[in-house]
């Protein structure tokens, strides 16, 4: 006859070998290691835009205000835009590494949709990209230069051409103060 302890001693023995193996092979839990990031100096070129700003034209009328973050970690920066007559957008901004440039990606209250690509250029940053066809079926490029100037301003001029390049319009002429 087998006593009803039997199979209890049984179950403890092998939970016992069990735990015992479990805990020799073991090793310690190592976390993973953490992404590179966005360290290099390469990611901190457009970092003169981050802030709060009002943002005025040429003849001083305020004509909006932006608000940009850093995210993640540094890796990007969110931009706000909300301009006097309601009308608001959005950009990413990121300095891709794989490719050695940066992107920007615009998006608006109107549902348009702009990529930019481009870089530093004599202190200024320059990106440059093809709006969507108009009506008659004409992608004008875009050029957005964005100058920090020496007393803590940031200039942003817009401008587009639709003889590849050869003229350039201004479509929009801002500069950024910081909100105090």
């Amino acid at each position: 006859m087998i006593s009803q302890s039997a199979p209890v001693a049984a179950l403890l023995a092998l939970m016992l070998a069990l735990t015992h193996g479990a805990n020799a092979e073991d090793k310690p839990v190592v976390p993973p290691k953490a992404p590179p990031g966005c360290a290099a100096p390469e990611h901190r070129q457009f970092d003169f835009w981050l802030g709060d700003w009002v943002v005025r034209d040429p003849s001083a009328k305020v004509v909006g205000e932006n608000h940009l973050t850093s995210l993640h970690k540094g890796c990007a920066m969110l931009e706000n835009w909300t301009g006097n007559g309601g009308f608001t957008g959005s950009s990413l901004n990121l300095y891709d590494a794989e490719r050695r440039q940066w992107h920007q990606t615009w998006v608006d209250v109107s549902g348009s949709l702009l990529l930019l690509d481009g870089g530093v250029v004599d202190g200024r940053m320059v990106l440059t990209g093809k709006s969507a066809p108009d009506a008659q079926g004409t992608a004008a490029l875009q050029r957005i230069t964005w100058t920090p100037l020496l007393d803590g301003r940031v200039r942003q001029h817009w401008e587009t051409s639709t003889d590849a390049g050869k003229t350039w319009t201004t479509a929009f002429d801002g500069f950024y103060s910081r909100v105090k």
